[in-house]
């Protein structure tokens, strides 16, 4: 066996980020059992930027759920950067979530009575990190994604795109590295999906973070760079393009076209 100081030693393979093996999800609705999740496996490598979609009802959703520890499978296995996370207690679940897994969702899910920089701080009170470092942590946030003339603003004083990256800050403010979106535009303008979208994918190219998107929008499922079509609970299609669409090509614009953004500036 090659000593492990021996340069010609071949490094072990790093596991997958996201490692699913025949995961299924059931759930009782007036005693009938329905397959939400049906023998789901799935491997995503770090730094994966990756599309789901699906009719309404296919079960995007619920996989989504899986993959973010919302929930937990019936049967299968789910490994998570190589640890096996399916017989964790809650808390050991809520701990590794608040860690690994950043989450934005279509309706934004920010509480009502705090403050923007309330809402992007709470993880990080979760975690238990000391005060100067939670401000230090927000300040840098809110300037990153311009909302530092929002920070003391409730949610229902900001417009949907700045709630939208609220909830984004909030979900990236652990600096994980899997960051999941379910209809992440879903409830706004173009001009604002188009400015969330590239916010989201600043942060799989110059961060390194891997991206799982759930969409509707035909358009934003081809930007990503890998393919995933759920069909009545199971992975119908797993298909793989390049960065740039596959033909040398910019991916498709979203429903704000080019000759729109040339003459308007987003609105926030």
């Amino acid at each position: 066996m090659a000593s492990t100081s021996d340069p010609s030693a071949t490094p072990e393979a790093e596991p997958p980020l996201i490692d699913l093996r025949d995961v299924t999800r059931v759930f009782t609705l007036g005693g009938d059992s329905v397959r939400a999740v049906v023998g789901a496996t799935l491997s995503i490598r770090r730094g994966e930027y990756c599309s789901v979609m699906g009719p309404s009802g296919s079960g995007k959703s619920s996989l989504l759920n899986l993959i973010a520890l919302l929930d937990r499978p019936t049967s299968g296995r789910y490994l998570l950067d190589g640890r096996d996370i399916t017989a964790l207690s809650d808390d050991e679940l809520a701990a590794v979530r608040n860690r690994t897994i950043g989450f934005v969702f279509q309706s934004f899910h920010l509480i009502p009575r705090l403050t923007a920089a309330q809402n992007i701080e709470l993880p990080l009170l979760l975690a238990g990190l000391a005060p100067r470092e939670r401000e230090r942590r927000v300040r840098d946030a809110l300037a990153a994604l311009t909302l530092s003339d929002r920070a003391t603003h409730r949610p229902a004083e900001l417009s949907g795109g700045q709630r939208q990256r609220v909830a984004i800050a909030r979900a990236m403010i652990m600096k994980p590295p899997l960051l999941l979106a379910d209809e992440p535009t879903g409830n706004l303008d173009s001009a604002s999906g188009a400015q969330v979208v590239d916010i989201l994918e600043s942060l799989q190219r110059e961060r390194g973070v891997t991206l799982l998107v759930v969409t509707h929008d035909a358009a934003l499922g081809a930007r990503a760079h890998r393919h995933l079509t759920i069909v009545d609970g199971r992975i119908a299609s797993d298909s793989v393009t390049a960065p740039d669409g596959g033909d040398g090509a910019p991916p498709p614009r979203l429903a704000a076209d080019a000759a729109d953004t040339a003459t308007a500036a987003p609105r926030s």
